[in-house]
């Protein structure tokens, strides 16, 4: 259930609906818009009563809503959600943020390198995983602790903040603490143990959307961080499994649509995971530009048929330029600073 406040009313007629609506056994949320005050009822709303709530001073009208996400719900808070990425870049405002690195961290010459040249392209944050899922035990499964400590040192050599990602709730509190973003990835996307613990961080989450998951599971699955008091949740269309063999995934653009018409979270598109071929990525990006995504997320690699992980899919640092010089004709707000 959610409550729209009419415009000019005053802090009694707010504390009088809020009353209320405790009365019958739920948790308030006050969303306060530029334009709008919405109360939003957490838990089984079955309790209150409706004729009564609806005819209170100062309350313009109250809907019941049948989505079982609360705090990821657009209609709890109409107003697009902002995440500082962690040096002012801004994903959900008017511009386009780009996530870039590599898939793997491999070396401290390699990250700085990959690291120096995404900057320099307009890279909003870098990218590269440290820890990594992968789907044979015998494959490169990254650098581990070794891999964080150099995404540090590339981060003091340029500036950018870090994104990597989490495999396993021992390591929340290190990540905590050394990483800027958290990614969880698509084969954790239902790990809720995972999920409850990254709702107790300060830290923004980069939630990429699972390999079979609906929509619906995977804003239910952002609702378990924020409903742990973490509210900085990124959403990452990274490609559903389909019957399509061709590519890696299938890249669903229409999630972009649905979940901005259902949510106030960013969206980010990662069209390297989701394709799974470098020749791809340039045009799916302005792809998920038009769709209306906030971001990019982009592997690239200093050399991509030596890369340890993914090279198939990496774009060099040249290319990597070519398609934010081509983004901006699209997005002139495409860059760090948004």
């Amino acid at each position: 259930m959610v409550v729209i406040m009419k415009r000019g009313f005053t802090p009694e007629e707010l504390e009088k609906a809020i009353h209320t609506m405790e009365e019958g056994g739920v948790k308030v949320m006050v969303s306060k818009g530029a334009e709008t005050t919405i109360l939003g009822a957490e838990g089984n709303a079955d309790g209150i009563d409706q004729e009564k709530l609806s005819l209170l001073p100062g309350v313009d009208r109250v809907m019941r809503v049948t989505e079982p996400y609360k705090k990821a719900n657009r209609k709890y808070h109409p107003e697009n959600t902002l995440v500082d990425l962690g040096n002012g870049a801004l994903l959900g405002g008017e511009g386009l943020a780009v996530i870039a690195g590599p898939c793997s961290v491999e070396s401290e010459a390699q990250i700085v390198a990959v690291a120096q040249a995404v900057k320099a392209a307009g890279a909003a944050a870098l990218r590269g995983g440290a820890f990594k899922p992968r789907t044979s035990p015998y494959a490169f499964q990254g650098m581990g602790n070794d891999g964080i400590r150099l995404l540090q040192e590339a981060k003091a050599v340029t500036g950018l903040p870090i994104v990597t990602e989490i495999m396993s709730t021992d390591n929340v509190e290190m990540f905590e603490m050394c990483v800027d973003v958290i990614q969880v990835g698509a084969r954790n996307m239902q790990n809720f143990d995972l999920l409850k613990q990254l709702g107790k961080t300060t830290k923004p989450i980069l939630l990429k959307r699972g390999l079979s998951s609906t929509i619906e599971e995977w804003l239910m699955s952002a609702e378990y961080i924020m409903a742990g008091g973490n509210e900085k949740v990124i959403l990452c269309e990274r490609g559903i499994r389909t019957f399509e063999t061709f590519t890696r995934n299938t890249l669903d653009l229409s999630a972009v649509l649905a979940v901005k018409q259902l949510s106030h979270l960013p969206v980010v598109v990662d069209p390297s995971h989701a394709c799974g071929k470098a020749w791809m990525v340039e045009r799916m990006s302005m792809a998920a530009l038009a769709a209306g995504a906030d971001g990019l997320i982009i592997e690239v690699h200093n050399d991509p048929p030596h890369a340890l992980c993914d090279g198939a899919q990496s774009i060099t640092p040249a290319q990597f330029s070519g398609l934010m010089d081509k983004l901006r004709t699209l997005a002139p707000c495409v860059g760090r600073t948004l």
